[in-house]
């Protein structure tokens, strides 16, 4: 009888144990095997994401150069529209291209299994809901006047919150140094030009390249200094106005391959040509993916190379 009795209790023992299992929750299982959860406060309210992620899917090109700057590959990433991953991170082969930065693929995106997404409510608010179903997904506010605080963010989303500050502290602290070598060299204008596809624009002080700018204390054309303007990031001018950008010293680039027929088409013409930067050969032509859709620490790190080597020869 007391067989009996002990072999009914495993029995039953063993019928709870399963039952349990049958409805336990996997994302509490996925947390336990990936360590214990962390909550994040972000634009879209807050998510629990594991301790340190390990598959992860961005979804706008800042966010593909904080994950690499921090030493996570992505195992998905969205490309800008108009062009491919950028090149300047290097072989990026291995990451599955899922859709662009305002159309990004969910089914490309859910077949990769992430544990964490990272985006931006400035561009894919309509598909969060969709996006947070797959896997755990942090949203920063908005793109290029807040590249700082949206690489902090997502850096304390991967769980290199502490390199991630070490790292932006590191880049201010370079281009401090930078700006007081040039002495009074440092009140050169410096003027921004973009050709686009359907328009000619400048960049104003809280673009990404301009915030660069403005961490080294360099000067800016008085257009593009943006005065009164709601939105500081760009203005735009026509063709007719191209010799209005102004500048001791002119960047220009251009994005995707129709903005670069017109920046060949524009810069071939008189009214380029006759810019006293331009004249003075003071004006260079510098990569787009770093300059203005990187928007992180290494293309700002670029960015200073760039401007070391054209203003200090």
């Amino acid at each position: 009888m007391r067989r009996r009795l002990l072999a009914l209790g495993a029995a039953s023992a063993c019928a709870l144990a399963l039952a349990a299992c049958g409805t336990s929750d996997p994302a509490a299982e996925r947390n336990d095997a990936e360590g214990e959860a962390r909550t994040i406060e972000h634009a879209m309210g807050s998510s629990e994401i594991p301790a340190e992620p390990q598959r992860v899917v961005v979804l706008d090109t800042d966010k593909i150069d904080t994950a690499l700057s921090l030493g996570v590959t992505p195992i998905g990433a969205a490309r800008a529209s108009e062009t491919e991953l950028p090149t300047y991170l290097g072989d990026l082969s291995g990451v599955t291209v899922v859709g662009t930065t305002a159309e990004p693929d969910l089914e490309a995106i859910e077949a990769l299994e992430p544990d964490l997404i990272l985006g931006s409510k400035f561009r894919q608010e309509a598909f969060y809901d969709e996006l947070n179903a797959i896997a755990p997904t942090v949203f920063t506010e908005q793109v290029g006047v807040t590249w700082k605080e949206n690489f902090l963010l997502d850096g304390d989303a991967l769980g290199k919150g502490d390199e991630a500050k070490q790292l932006l502290a590191d880049l201010e602290t370079r281009a401090a140094e930078f700006g007081a070598s040039l002495g009074d060299a440092v009140a050169t204008e410096v003027s921004l030009v973009r050709f686009m596809p359907d328009q000619i624009r400048y960049y104003g002080p809280d673009s990404f390249s301009g915030i660069v700018l403005g961490d080294v204390g360099l000067a800016r054309p008085e257009l593009q200094q943006l005065n009164g303007a709601e939105d500081r990031r760009f203005g735009e001018v026509s063709a007719e106005e191209l010799d209005s950008v102004g500048g001791d010293v002119i960047f220009y680039c251009a994005y995707g391959s129709d903005g670069q027929a017109m920046l060949a088409e524009y810069t071939g013409g008189e009214l380029w040509q006759s810019i006293p930067a331009v004249q003075g050969g003071k004006a260079h032509e510098v990569n787009d993916e770093v300059w203005m859709t990187g928007i992180g620490v290494t293309a700002a790190g670029m960015i200073l190379d760039d401007l070391e080597q054209y203003l200090q020869a």
